[in-house]
C-alpha cells in the first residue's frame, strides 16, 4: 500500500503515537488528507482547549512533501450520489462526512486508512481498518 487516505480518527490515533497507523503513513508513497477530514479536525480543534497547538501540529503535518490535500469537485460530487443512492438501496445509513471521504479516495485511487468500522461497508472503496 503505497497511496493512503486518512480519514480523522486515523490522523487523531497517528498525533497520538499509534504504532500502526504511524508505519503505514511513514511506509506510504502519498498521504491525502481530504478536506472533509481537516473540517472535522478543524471543529473538534475549536471545542477543545489546545486549539492553537493542535492547528500548529496539523500545519506542520500538512506542509511535509509526501502529504496533500484532497478537494471536492464535481467528479467528487458525482461519486457521492452514486455512493449515497448506493448506500441508501442498501439500507445502511453512513454518515455524510464519510461519504465524501470514501468519494474523495475513489476519486484519487487511495486506500482510507480508519479505526471506523462504517467505510467497510461502503461500496468501491479500499479500507484498512486499524484497531485501537
Amino acid at each position: 500500500m503505497s497511496r493512503v487516505c486518512l480519514d480523522t480518527s486515523a490522523y487523531s490515533q497517528f498525533v497520538r503515537g499509534h504504532a500502526e497507523v504511524g508505519r503505514l503513513i511513514r511506509r506510504a508513497s502519498v498521504v491525502s488528507m481530504p478536506v472533509v477530514a481537516l473540517g472535522e479536525l478543524k471543529a473538534g480543534f475549536r471545542n477543545g482547549r489546545y486549539e492553537a497547538e493542535n492547528e500548529a501540529g496539523l500545519s506542520d503535518f500538512l506542509a511535509q512533501p509526501a502529504i496533500r490535500v484532497l478537494h471536492i469537485d464535481e467528479e467528487t460530487a458525482d461519486l457521492y450520489g452514486e455512493l449515497f443512492a448506493e448506500l441508501k438501496r442498501s439500507g445502511f445509513k453512513a454518515s455524510t462526512n464519510d461519504i465524501w471521504i470514501a468519494a474523495l479516495a475513489i476519486q484519487d485511487g487511495t486506500t482510507v486508512l480508519t479505526f471506523d468500522a462504517d467505510f467497510q461497508r461502503i461500496p468501491r472503496v479500499g479500507v484498512v481498518r486499524l484497531i485501537l
